[in-house]
């Protein structure tokens, strides 16, 4: 059956002057964690990532390393490559600023708000930050800096102006009306507060270096890389197209998720853009908070930052992904430290998780000569645990809606919980000879909680949750949400159980 809803999920296209950090992994892991989420609900996904190839920083790098910017950006392109395919991610497309396809569609945007005369000719002077790729006002300089930290310099050019100050009503008009376009409430709030205060007409074109994409017909200017950056989300629909099926039918149920260091970029200037040339904004924004590394804000002077390729080799993938996705409300910020992730590994995923898997298994290995039992009529007690982990789907899909990553991590590992606790009540090893039957019951209730818990922990933690199902026998193409009705039959003969989550256990 082909699914019906379509659903478009897109990561910040990474800007490539440094190797990829954790901010940059954790976004994309959020952003594969519902794709995977809706995938095996039955929803088409388009689930899109990339690099952002243009601007005076690259141009600059690059030359310090007396590099031709091509050479440059192809070299660090593919360093975000190389980590998705570590982390696994399953984006279905992967996009940079300096393809072909990318470059007409952002050219044809700019002559669509020519046309539109939401573009005009005139002169800027401001205080601009090159890391930021951002002009600022006086106002909003800190002790000479911009608002980042970052250094800013005094620029005089000729410059393409967007009419964004005439946008101010109808932006505002949007966030109204639609109270869920940005998200969490707290971001939302900022935004707010921002276009209530009053925007200015926004420089987009830059003459004072060329590395990005050239403005139509006037070779001296190159496009402002935000707009050149943020028209990939519909570059990879088929824009200019716009009656492509892609841009048809996922443009209107598009989520993106930033940083909140770039909500501003994503919630001001790109629905002003769109709306500007006769488009729709996208359907929601959300915006997650940093990670800081044993309290201290990550940065390069520091030498604190955290390499999710090492990550991942010490400590797994799916010990990674669990606490990542775990550890804090996602959209708050949150703070990395090894001993965190390592008591989440041992408590969570060895003790409550693994060890729930290893000793059913094991029991009915031992017990039941690795055959699922037949149960028998079941009692209140039995009962309880299986609705339990029923109820679970339509809880888990109001959480990924609002982007509340946690909490599905939080309600699955409750009834993990609940499984342990049962185990221990019914005490099944002590009924092997005075009532197997009985037993067999309680080992069935408890293979069958599994199998569930283990299709829904699937975009959590996607390599255990497979080996469980492997050891439940469950067949490839029973994985999916709408299995999770289909029983374990009672006869299937189960493989020799392995534990799944071994203890981290320190080095002397």
């Amino acid at each position: 059956m082909v699914p019906s809803k379509k659903f478009y999920i897109t990561t910040p296209i990474y800007y490539v002057n440094d190797v990829p950090h954790i901010g940059n992994m954790y976004t994309t892991l959020a952003c594969d964690m519902i794709a995977r989420f809706m995938r095996l609900d039955g929803v088409c996904v388009k689930f899109l990532t990339g690099t952002d190839e243009h601007g005076q920083k690259v141009q600059k790098a690059a030359l310090a390393l007396e590099k031709n910017p091509k050479d440059f950006v192809d070299l660090l392109s593919q360093n975000f490559r190389n980590l998705n395919s570590v982390m696994q991610f399953t984006n279905d497309d992967f996009i940079r600023t300096t393809e072909p396809r990318h470059i007409k569609a952002a050219q044809h945007l700019w002559k669509t708000l020519l046309e539109r005369d939401e573009i005009y000719l005139g002169e800027y002077s401001g205080w601009y930050a090159v890391r930021d790729e951002t002009f600022y006002q006086e106002s909003e300089l800190v002790n000479g800096k911009a608002p980042t930290g970052a250094e800013v310099e005094w620029v005089t050019e000729p410059s393409y102006f967007f009419r964004l100050s005439k946008w101010q009503d109808r932006l505002l008009e949007l966030y109204h009306t639609n109270p869920n376009f940005i998200a969490p409430g707290s971001r939302r709030n900022e935004v707010l507060r921002f276009v209530g205060g009053g925007l200015h007409d926004l420089s987009v074109s830059r003459t004072s270096f060329k590395w990005g994409i050239p403005v139509p017909d006037v070779p001296d200017h190159i496009m402002y890389v935000w707009l050149d950056a943020l028209t990939n989300y519909i570059t990879a629909l088929g824009y200019p197209n716009q009656d492509s099926t892609d841009f048809k039918d996922f443009w209107s149920n598009s989520l993106h998720i930033v940083g909140k260091d770039i909500l501003r970029f994503h919630a001001v200037f790109w629905p002003a853009f769109l709306m500007a040339a006769g488009l729709t904004p996208p359907t929601r924004i959300f915006a997650h908070g940093w990670w800081t590394n044993d309290g201290e804000k990550i940065s390069k002077s520091i030498g604190n930052a955290i390499d999710p390729l090492k990550l991942v080799e010490t400590y797994g993938l799916d010990p990674v992904r669990y606490f990542l996705l775990r550890e804090v409300p996602f959209g708050n910020d949150g703070d990395f430290s090894d001993t965190a992730l390592i008591g989440r590994l041992n408590s969570d995923l060895a003790n409550n998780y693994g060890n729930l898997v290893q000793r059913v298994l094991s029991f009915i290995a031992k017990s039941c000569n690795g055959i699922i039992p037949t149960p028998e009529p079941m009692t209140p007690t039995d009962q309880a645990l299986l609705s339990q982990v029923a109820m679970l789907l339509p809880s888990l899909r109001a959480d990924i809606e609002k982007q509340l990553l946690h909490k599905v991590a939080e309600q699955l590992w409750q009834v993990i919980g609940e499984a342990n606790r049962y185990i221990d009540e019914e005490k099944p090893w002590t009924l092997k000879t005075e009532n197997p039957t009985r037993m067999g019951t309680i080992l069935y209730v408890l293979a069958e909680t599994i199998r569930q818990i283990a299709i829904l922990t699937q975009p959590l933690v996607p390599n255990a949750s497979t080996r469980i199902l492997d050891q439940l026998a469950v067949a490839p193409n029973q994985r999916t949400f709408a299995d999770l009705g289909t029983a374990l039959l009672p006869g299937t003969v189960l493989p020799p159980p392995e534990g799944v989550f071994p203890r981290w256990i320190e080095e002397k």
